[in-house]
């Protein structure tokens, strides 16, 4: 069993339960690029005697070539590889599928897998009516048929497909979203890959490349994660120089907004409220336009909304989206400069030294600590019910009161607030008096201002644990680490 199969076990088990289907099964996949959907299904389904039929849509391509190549893989699928003359539109490629389709045994499955779909439907194509009209008339009662519809844009995947209003509203029978591997899965699928590192190697190779599976393809054995993250960065026209402009354009066009939107967000340590950011990035449309786009990054996993504790109305954003964090951070500002093209031996490693990358790393295990709220909860053993919100007050000018800043809080059901402090240390985190009194500080004006009678509990997400002080066993009420 592949090291991608082992490591994705819910999927797999949705895929066997469709393909075991006494009935047709409409499967939509999403997630973001690179994050193992192709590989996934293409795994699965080769184990299985099915007719597997497979075309991938190609980038910027017109309807012509889209069929073409729909063409030749039904040729390579139904007919073992005899030339096909191509449909004149999608009426008439889908034509030619129904027909292969209708020459397959009768007790053999067949599996449909249409990839980037999205790349496609070309513009006046009429693809997505058509697909509805064959899975509406020929393929909906076809007990064999498995079609599964996949692509890296998300949010059109969402809209067009799964919450279709036209012939395909409340086709789809199953759905599977694709997610980048956490921290546990990361470790586990570096484990089977041969590589055997501690935790905090696993976190600092996570904080550059997040959970995607490909990006952890490129991780080779023997390397520190120092190692591996200038390997992977920090060479002439290394692999993560060179993935974002093609990850954005995969999933967004040549439409700068959408990183202009992120780049602005990552700015912000503590998130950027809608309101800010719509009058800060001035090629963002106002109303549902823009709104559009925003929900757009937030399906593909790039940024998070959120509406802090106690506040009323207004939404905030934060990128959770660890390779772009990374890249604004340390690449873009190097990429094209004389420094990129004379990159030495070690540069990574001396930059770790420096006060910027303890400011960075601080951010990005924040980053990882909001994708894994779940775990969280669990290691402090909270009710499922208990709500996950950050606080934040800002002090008027001329003010004396200190501003303040929760990183995380567990609003409960048995009348009583977690607080929590979230820390990036390379070594067990020593509370002394000052960090001590910055806690209580933070305590103090937190149930002043929102004037909570709930009883506040203070615990610390430390990647590396605390090591004993009077002030931790006076303060501290729960830990939890790496």
């Amino acid at each position: 069993m592949s090291t991608t199969i082992q490591c994705r076990e819910a999927e797999s088990l949705l895929l066997e339960q469709s393909y075991q289907s006494n009935k047709p099964e409409f499967l939509a996949v999403c997630g973001r690029r690179r994050v193992g959907k192709t590989y996934l299904i293409k795994e699965f389904f080769s184990k299985k005697n099915a007719v597997f039929f497979k075309v991938t849509g190609t980038q910027d391509a017109p309807m012509t070539e889209q069929i073409k190549n729909f063409t030749d893989q039904l040729a390579n699928a139904f007919y073992k590889g005899a030339a096909l003359s191509p449909g004149k539109n999608w009426r008439s490629a889908l034509r030619q599928l129904t027909k292969a389709i209708d020459s397959v045994d009768k007790n053999k499955k067949i599996i449909l897998f249409f990839d980037e779909f999205p790349w496609m439907v070309t513009k006046n194509s009429r693809l997505l009516q058509m697909l509805s009209y064959f899975w509406n008339e020929h393929w909906s009662g076809d007990k064999r048929i498995k079609l599964i519809i996949c692509g890296s844009a998300t949010s059109w995947i969402i809209k067009k497909i799964i919450h279709n209003k036209g012939g395909l509203h409340n086709r789809v029978t199953r759905e599977i979203y694709l997610e980048p591997f956490n921290l546990r899965e990361t470790k586990r699928f570096l484990n089977l890959r041969g590589i055997k590192l501690n935790n905090q190697h696993i976190l600092n190779i996570y904080m550059a490349t997040g959970g995607v599976a490909f990006y952890l393809n490129q991780v080779e054995k023997g390397l520190s994660s120092t190692q591996v993250i200038e390997q992977l960065a920090f060479r002439r026209r290394s692999f993560l120089m060179e993935e974002f402009d093609k990850l954005y354009a995969a999933l967004f066009g040549e439409n700068p907004v959408y990183v202009e939107i992120v780049r602005t967000i990552a700015k912000h340590h503590y998130g950027m409220s809608q309101e800010a950011l719509f009058n800060t990035v001035k090629s963002l449309p106002k109303g549902e336009s823009g709104l559009s786009r925003l929900n757009e990054l937030e399906k593909n996993g790039f940024i998070m909304s959120f509406i802090p504790y106690k506040k009323e109305s207004g939404i905030y954003y934060k990128v959770i989206d660890e390779y772009s964090l990374f890249y604004f951070h340390w690449i873009e500002p190097i990429k094209n400069s004389l420094l990129a093209q004379g990159m030495r031996k070690g540069y990574w490693e001396q930059l770790m030294k420096s006060p910027a990358w303890y400011s960075w790393s601080g951010l990005a295990f924040e980053t990882i600590c909001y994708k894994h709220i779940s775990q969280i909860s669990t290691a402090l053993q909270l009710n499922p019910t208990a709500i996950p919100h950050t606080w934040r007050f800002i002090s008027s000018k001329g003010s004396n009161e200190d501003g303040v800043q929760i990183d995380l809080l567990f609003d409960r059901n048995d009348d009583a607030i977690t607080i929590i402090e979230i820390k990036h240390t390379q070594d067990p985190l020593y509370i002394d008096k000052q960090i001590a009194k910055n806690l209580q500080m933070k305590m103090d004006v937190f149930k002043s201002k929102t004037k909570t009678k709930k009883q506040l509990f203070l615990a610390i997400v430390s990647a590396n644990g605390i090591k004993k002080s009077m002030y931790s066993e006076e303060m501290l009420d729960s830990l939890v680490t790496l």
